[in-house]
């Protein structure tokens, strides 16, 4: 990623940032690691949105008073494109879990794949992947799955604006998404296997907008806090 030019932040009155979530790092461990870096500062950081840790790609992180903020900028649209497997399905919904069916696709058309997008598009019905942050009894998802537990999980109305087929080049199909808050991609793909009457899971994902936030603007973890230290040994931190 291209290096920008910092603005004179002011994160203790209020900032929001762009971030470049890397690959393998939780949203959790994108705020830890730039909170840690104002210390003996105390200051709340805080993120609009969750990415997945295997997903890349735009978190917007608020400091200081813009933590209020942060319900706003959550409920913004969301744009992603990403690559789906066709013809097999984990059950993380992704790449997190081994292989658990496998599927024939050589029946599958070009033609039949581009018109089960058009299903999925408008408001529909989705059901959460059980390997998720959400919380159940208290405990997130993820831990009753990891433990072996079987969930029950409400399903939940999410928006899809816009689903496009970018790529085919079986049994890899590239994507582009837009959507509103709350809606999992990883679902989706699996929704959009089972259409088939097949399978599918996610194999890379990445958030390129939030609202009028792109990911072209957005500053990579370590960039950030490197200037942030620059900013703490010249006694320039506001």
């Amino acid at each position: 990623m291209t290096e920008k030019a910092f603005p004179e932040f002011h994160f203790a009155e209020g900032e929001m940032l762009l971030i470049n979530k890397p690959y393998k790092w939780t949203s959790f461990d994108v705020v830890g690691k730039i909170r840690n870096s104002f210390k003996p500062l105390k200051l709340k950081v805080g993120h609009a949105g969750t990415l997945d840790p295997l997903a890349t790609g735009l978190l917007i992180i608020c400091t200081g008073k813009f933590t209020k903020k942060i319900d706003e900028y959550q409920a913004q649209q969301k744009e992603y494109t990403g690559t789906l497997y066709l013809g097999a399905t984990t059950t993380s919904y992704d790449l997190e879990t081994e292989v658990d069916q496998t599927f024939n696709i050589d029946h599958i058309t070009e033609n039949q794949i581009k018109e089960n997008c058009k299903q999925f598009i408008g408001e529909i019905d989705q059901s959460p992947p059980v390997h998720s942050a959400i919380k159940v009894d208290g405990e997130r998802l993820y831990m009753k799955a990891r433990r072996g537990e079987t969930v029950e999980v409400k399903t939940r109305k999410v928006t899809i604006s816009e689903f496009e087929i970018t790529r085919i080049d079986l049994p890899e199909i590239d994507f582009r998404v837009v959507c509103n808050k709350g809606t999992y991609i990883r679902s989706l793909v699996y929704d959009f296997g089972k259409a088939l009457n097949n399978g599918a899971y996610l194999s890379s994902l990445r958030r390129t907008r939030s609202g009028d936030f792109k990911v072209e603007d957005a500053y990579g973890v370590m960039e950030l806090v490197s200037h942030i230290k620059e900013l703490k040994e010249k006694e320039e931190l506001k």
